[in-house]
């Protein structure tokens, strides 16, 4: 154990927020040095391997942040807090106040919130005789409107708040002002994720443009003494935005430049009475000397300490570890010459899209030179550029024994490196809004851009890459204990396909639609690629289901099965025997009545069959529902329409056997019929009519236990009763446009007549029931069935405009 590890080892501090994913290089380093790590973050999450205790709190809600951390401190009074420090710019307030509020080491809260706040620094540095452009704060479209002559443009537009170049913006005239003016109104207003750190505030200063050479000064300050400065070189940015594009290391500019520079930070620090802190300090060297930008009070992001720490050996994390926890830092000598020089950009795109295409040449991880190469998004996820967002695909650094030399190694290493970001597909009818200039509707446009990836990753993926994709389950969850059967069935497909799902490799999220709120929120922000969509109830009625395929397509989400019109057709059988009529798909002859003061057609002959015209799961259906005569028809149609609350379908009886045909896929090229199923009723007993009833279907008896045989596959059946079967259930499944799966039900009479009862468009598809067991007999074992119709989906969705699976089908 080195001296450095040693100072630290055993300390304990707080850490306010984890960051993303990308920051787990800080945890690393702080844990390599034995230090242990409260959190304070709004939750648990893929920081937990490093964390050793967690205090959970909103991080936005300051009050309640510092009443977690109190309440830690009285609750684990054997637990020794050395300081508290954050690398997150979101969190540089809510540290101060923590700092104030239990004596830690640090920035107060005083002085962070006049550095943090853009407009109160630029007041400070004019106040203070530090250089500052002309600058104003603007309350309205009014001020914009009376701005000052006096002003000279360009001129740069910004929050008050906020991190990196986000809303951020050069313009050139009163009419770009104006305009870009009402875009940072509206999207920072309408949403702040782009940098939650604008949750500290909305509003928004203008400032002349300071022309000159942009760097970043990192600067290591305890006791109110400079230990440790670094200048970075900044490559030009892409305006209007400030989109960064890379940075170099040591910097290149003069001596004297150099000293002017750290000397102005100084001084600015000095003043504004900064006395500890690791600092990033990012300031413009211009004709008449250096200019501050603004001042970070928490290290600098993304490659920072990569670049200081391979230039010249000097821990950033560590040192802030050490002024949080008052270990004593000796002024760090800098040699004449760094230990390598570094340079690197970031991969950027032009334009908001999707990432199509990564290709990374294993070769470039093999070069001495490579330092570091991030690549954050993967094919298919949305990128989101200005004005709709503020993101980049990840950075690549490289090193040299000259600049020049790392220059060249780095144009060597992008070579290696080879990526697409596509616009939308044409047929898409995003991109084509007409704006009245290039930052209108950008909020809109974003939203619409991240949803829309969805479907443009699922049709980027290839089978081969098919257990990549993050799966949502769109089912009914119930108490166990406390549902009926249908609802114990309900609940159990879908837990069944995550199991089944899981244990292939995917990742399975549920999505309740018990609670279709929660829902709702957790589809529009969660990550999921494709929904296998079993979800059967909606607000406890089977009439809202097709709205849970409706909401997805809402939110542009991709899901298997058919589509809210098919699904919503189907479960009113009226209809649906209208369509099997006009196709004259042979159908048992029908009627239907909404009241029990409704004609009947005279010619059915009966036995008569009576059903609900909108329930499913054979809801309604018992051994009384067959009728003789006209007294036991009105008591039918009482039950159905009086105490059910539904129209009824009347039907003739057709006496015979009972086929399930099921079928996969979506167009002649890809259609399957699996194995005919059917049930033989011969052998019930005589006072029981030969259907299935809701109790038969959901009770705890076998079919058998009634006498009913189930041959799966059918047995001795003729080849042409198949083949028709086979025929008119195709056409039945076609006509009423199903998707990827279904399940057709036809009787067949004693002269081989098939009769089509219904489609069930999204069947059941429990581990036991027809559509998987019947898939089993082709040789799919339960999880291939479920890869299938996933397969299915995906393809449904490729080489398709937008809500093409919406259109009614062409036959």
């Amino acid at each position: 154990m080195n001296n450095n590890t040693h100072q630290l080892a055993g300390k304990t501090i707080i850490l306010v927020n984890t960051g993303p994913t990308k920051k787990r290089f800080i945890f690393q380093r702080l844990k390599k040095n034995n230090i242990k790590i409260i959190c304070l973050n709004k939750e648990k999450n893929w920081a937990q391997p490093y964390v050793d205790h967690w205090i959970l709190a909103d991080n936005a809600n300051h009050s309640e942040s510092i009443s977690a951390v109190k309440e830690f401190i009285v609750n684990n009074p054997d637990i020794k807090i050395g300081g508290v420090l954050t690398f997150w710019e979101d969190d540089v307030l809510l540290t101060s106040k923590i700092v104030d509020k239990f004596n830690f080491i640090g920035i107060p809260y005083s002085i962070s919130k006049r550095i943090r706040n853009k407009f109160l620094f630029r007041e400070f540095c004019k106040e203070n005789g530090l250089p500052t452009p002309r600058h104003m704060i603007i309350k309205s479209l009014a001020d914009i409107q009376n701005f000052p002559e006096s002003f000279n443009y360009p001129l740069v537009i910004k929050p008050v708040y906020g991190a990196t170049s986000a809303y951020v913006i050069k313009v050139d005239n009163s009419e770009e002002l104006i305009n870009t003016y009402n875009y940072i109104k509206k999207n920072i207003s309408a949403n702040t994720e782009a940098t939650s750190s604008l949750n500290d505030g909305l509003d928004i200063f203008v400032e002349e443009y300071v022309s000159g050479d942009e760097v970043d000064i990192d600067i290591i300050l305890q006791n109110g003494k400079i230990k440790f400065t670094s200048i970075t070189d900044n490559y030009q940015t892409k305006e209007p935005f400030f989109v960064e594009t890379g940075q170099s290391i040591p910097s290149r500019l003069s001596s004297k430049t150099k000293d002017d520079l750290i000397n102005m930070a100084e001084e600015t620090l000095e003043k504004m009475s900064v006395q500890n802190g690791v600092i990033h300090f990012e300031a413009k060297s211009t004709k008449d000397g250096p200019v501050p930008i603004e001042i970070n009070l928490r290290m600098g992001g993304d490659e920072v300490y990569s670049f200081v720490k391979g230039a010249w050996e000097v821990d950033m994390i560590e040192s802030a570890a050490k002024i949080a926890c008052g270990v004593y830092i000796p002024k760090i000598e800098k040699p004449e010459a760094p230990k390598k020089y570094l340079t690197g950009v970031y991969f950027l795109s032009d334009y908001s899209g999707v990432l199509s295409k990564l290709e990374i040449d294993n070769e470039v991880y093999k070069k001495d030179y490579l330092e570091e190469l991030h690549f954050f998004k993967k094919i298919g996820e949305p990128i989101l550029v200005p004005p709709e967002g503020y993101e980049y695909l990840g950075w690549l650094t490289t090193s040299g024994f000259s600049s020049l030399d790392a220059q060249d190694n780095l144009n060597n290493a992008l070579k290696h490196v080879d990526y697409e970001v596509v616009r939308f597909a044409p047929e898409s009818s995003i991109g084509r809004t007409a704006r009245k200039n290039s930052l209108s509707n950008a909020a809109l446009t974003s939203r619409l851009l991240v949803r829309a990836a969805k479907i443009e990753k699922i049709r980027r993926t290839k089978k081969e890459n098919q257990r990549n994709l993050h799966i949502g389950i769109a089912l009914n969850i119930y108490d166990d204990a406390e549902g009926s059967d249908v609802e114990k069935e309900l609940m159990s497909v879908g837990k069944n396909i995550a199991e089944a799902l899981e244990s292939r490799g995917y990742k399975v999220s549920f999505f309740d639609f018990n609670n279709v709120e929660k829902v709702f929120n957790e589809l529009k922000t969660g990550d999921v690629d494709l929904v296998f969509n079993v979800c059967e109830r909606i607000n406890n009625s089977s009439l809202l289901e097709p709205h849970a395929a409706s909401l997805l397509d809402i939110l542009q989400i991709p899901y298997t099965g058919s589509n809210p019109s098919t699904l919503s057709l189907c479960i009113d059988k009226i209809r649906v025997k209208k369509m099997l009529s006009y196709h004259n798909i042979p159908t048992p002859k029908w009627d239907y009545v909404y009241t029990l003061d409704d004609e009947i057609d005279a010619s059915l002959k009966y036995p008569l069959i009576i059903k609900p015209a909108n329930t499913d799961n054979s809801i309604g259906i018992t051994n009384e529902s067959v009728v003789t005569n006209r007294e036991g028809l009105q008591n039918q149609l009482r039950k159905v329409i009086v105490d059910i609350g539904s129209p009824a379908l009347i039907e003739e009886y057709i006496e015979g056997d009972e086929y399930d045909i099921s079928i996969l896929g979506n167009e002649d090229s890809d259609l399957r019929v699996l194995p005919l199923s059917r049930s033989i009723f011969k052998d019930m007993p005589k006072d029981q009519w030969h259907i299935y009833t809701h109790e038969m279907k959901f009770g705890e008896a076998t079919s058998d236990k009634y006498g009913i045989t189930v041959q799966k596959p059918a047995k001795n059946i003729s080849k042409k009763l198949e083949a028709l079967i086979t025929e008119i259930s195709l056409d039945t499944y076609n006509i009423l446009d199903c998707h990827d799966y279904g399940r057709v039900e036809v009787r067949v009479d004693q002269y081989d007549n098939p009769y089509v009862l219904e489609l069930n468009p999204n069947p059941s598809i429990n581990t036991d029931d027809c559509v998987p067991e019947v898939a089993e007999l082709t040789g799919l074992d339960y999880g291939d069935f479920l890869e299938d119709i996933i397969g299915m989906a995906i393809k449904r969705y490729q080489d398709r405009p937008p809500y093409y699976h919406l259109q009614t089908a062409v036959i």
